[in-house]
């Protein structure tokens, strides 16, 4: 994660930042070797959501850095992290509470969107925001991403949504969201993904493919956006993952445990000082997770300015291909990280170096030996189907000479 050296002119591209650190990088790198001191332990108190902090999280820079280039940009496709036990993942994902983005978030029951309106008009939303439209009330607010997270224990009816019981009482139907429509514009996290019932993978894939997704429950129907990133977690050694799902996320991260001394008893050394004081442990973060929440959001807004050459884009194109693999969404997993990775570096245009950092994580497991031995059966069936062809087609020549030549 040690930041690349620039060319002059990309240097002088580089945007300056709002904390000490020359880059996000840089000051994950920095935190990563901070020593953090034993602290007295806390007295009991009321239940209260005290999230690790991500930067105490040590080592794991692939980890980490997949996951922030998620929330710089959506559009990278979600992260699956495959490990073992006991190495972070949760804590990782659930860590990043403190350091999420802000978005446009619906004021309304039903999240009606100035969008709407301009695609569809007046008749796209409720009477109510219709109202509030033409008066120039606002009909969205700023508000911070949120993570959602799928129980494995949840049922299809708490995934899609389904009947209001409490409205059934009063004799009305109307129905209820589910988790699929509280995920839109947030964050969806699976842990265990790959111990998921196969009809919730389904309803799953089909919202995200689409954006959004229907549900009808008699006579009453409605339509639910569902724009969400998709963030995983499993361990291999419970099962494989179904490939459609697999599909769907953009980075792939291979989660090991930390492999030198040093770092697994600093890692023993945090983990005792959250669970001894987790205010003044989260506290000796406080300064640094400030700044990256800071720099990501100044990363969102530089994105759209950050573009990747067609030269450059055709070269990675090319390497794809060599890797033998099929689906479109390799490239544009691999592109779109390379974008949060130079935004987040402060620069507006990708290079080389972008798209090599972040190439195993967008790039691994996309290749199918299921694939590869079916389409080398269906082109020895193509070949062979070629020659007969040929060889049908002169003989039917040869005999309609000879005929020729008898008349």
């Amino acid at each position: 994660m040690t930041t690349p050296p620039l060319p002059p002119e990309e240097q002088a591209e580089k945007e300056p930042l709002g904390h000490p650190f020359r880059s996000l990088r840089e000051l994950i790198d920095y935190v990563s070797g901070k020593t953090l001191p034993p602290l007295p332990a806390e007295e009991a108190t009321p239940a209260e959501v005290l999230p690790f902090p991500f930067l105490a999280i040590v080592g794991q820079r692939e980890m980490k850095l997949a996951l922030l280039l998620n929330l710089i940009n959506p559009h990278v496709g979600g992260v699956l992290l495959i490990g073992p036990r006991g190495t972070a993942k949760t804590t990782a994902v659930r860590s990043l509470l403190d350091i999420l983005p802000k978005v446009e978030r619906s004021l309304c029951y039903y999240g009606c969107l100035p969008e709407d309106i301009e695609t569809g008009g007046m008749d796209a939303v409720c009477p109510d925001c219709a109202r509030k439209y033409a008066e120039g009330k606002p009909l969205t607010t700023l508000d911070r991403v949120r993570l959602i997270e799928l129980p494995l224990n949840a049922r299809l009816e708490d995934v899609v949504g389904g009947i209001d019981e409490r409205a059934a009482v009063h004799h009305r139907l109307r129905l209820k969201r589910g988790i699929l429509a509280q995920a839109d514009r947030n964050i969806l996290y699976i842990d265990e993904v790959n111990l998921l019932a196969n009809d919730i993978v389904d309803a799953i894939l089909d919202a995200a493919a689409q954006g959004t997704y229907t549900v009808r429950r008699g006579p009453v129907s409605a339509t639910y956006r569902a724009r969400f990133v998709l963030i995983g977690s499993m361990n291999p050694e419970e099962g494989h993952l179904r490939p459609q799902i697999l599909d769907r996320f953009g980075l792939r991260v291979i989660v090991r445990g930390l492999e030198k001394a040093e770092e697994r008893l600093e890692a023993y050394r945090r983990v005792q000082a959250y669970q001894s004081n987790p205010r003044q442990m989260i506290a000796q973060y406080a300064e640094e997770m400030a700044a990256v929440a800071q720099e990501i959001q100044a990363s969102r807004e530089r994105l759209p300015r950050v573009t990747i050459s067609d030269r450059l884009a055709r070269s990675a194109i090319r390497l794809v291909r060599k890797l033998g693999i099929d689906s479109l969404r390799a490239e544009i997993t691999w592109f779109e990280a390379a974008r949060a990775y130079a935004a987040a570096d402060g620069r507006t245009r990708v290079t080389r170096a972008d798209l090599r950092a972040v190439a195993p994580m967008a790039l691994r497991l996309r290749r199918s030996r299921f694939m590869t031995e079916y389409f080398g059966n269906q082109q020895n069936e193509e070949d062979e189907l070629n020659d007969l062809l040929k060889q049908w087609g002169t003989s039917r020549k040869t005999h309609t000479q000879g005929t020729s030549q008898r008349k």
